[in-house]
């Protein structure tokens, strides 16, 4: 492995607590990053406590009707003024998520260009997909490194993406290291 290649061992070391367990989220939604809040199906169902959050955009990382999934679309949230976005993405380590990373990202960046704008990303717990999404966004948006992203994020709450996906963001922290060198070249 050369200086910039990250493993999923390193990872997973981050996300597990100093007992080397991981912890399943103590909340239903946690604001992981300014105005991004994390969380899972039980606030993405509830338009109240959406409203009282303050959120103004959904990012679905579970869309579709098998028990894996959040069955919601924009239809649900007809009315309430917030703006869906859906994603069917299985929680799998074969599930190749990095596809949705730049439109995930892209969608979280429109909710935050907007002045009262906060995001609600979410999967079923909000422990494995969704959290994915938000630490890729933290990458390509924030600049941010795989460790430094996973780590903010599981500060704020207890995560467990699946092995698949920290693979996918070692994968894409590589190519933002590249990328980065090219253009220092």
């Amino acid at each position: 492995m050369s200086e910039f290649q990250i493993s999923v061992e390193e990872l997973n070391d981050l996300l597990a607590n100093g007992s080397g367990c991981y912890s399943l989220p103590s909340a239903h939604s946690n604001e992981v990053a300014p105005r991004i809040h994390v969380g899972n199906a039980f606030i993405a169902k509830n338009i109240m406590r959406l409203q009282r959050l303050g959120i103004t955009h959904i990012l679905n990382a579970a869309e579709g009707k098998s028990f894996m999934h959040v069955n919601t679309n924009a239809e649900f949230y007809e009315g309430t003024g917030i703006i869906y976005h859906g994603i069917k993405a299985n929680d799998t380590q074969e599930f190749n998520l990095s596809r949705y990373f730049e439109e995930a990202a892209d969608f979280i960046d429109k909710a935050l260009a907007q002045k009262d704008g906060r995001v609600y990303v979410h999967c079923r717990e909000g422990y494995s997909r969704s959290p994915t999404l938000v630490i890729a966004y933290l990458m390509l948006r924030q600049n941010m490194d795989v460790k430094s992203a996973v780590s903010a994020v599981r500060q704020k709450r207890e995560i467990g993406p699946n092995d698949g996906f920290l693979k996918q963001l070692c994968q894409l922290n590589e190519k933002l290291v590249m990328e980065n060198k090219l253009k220092k070249a």
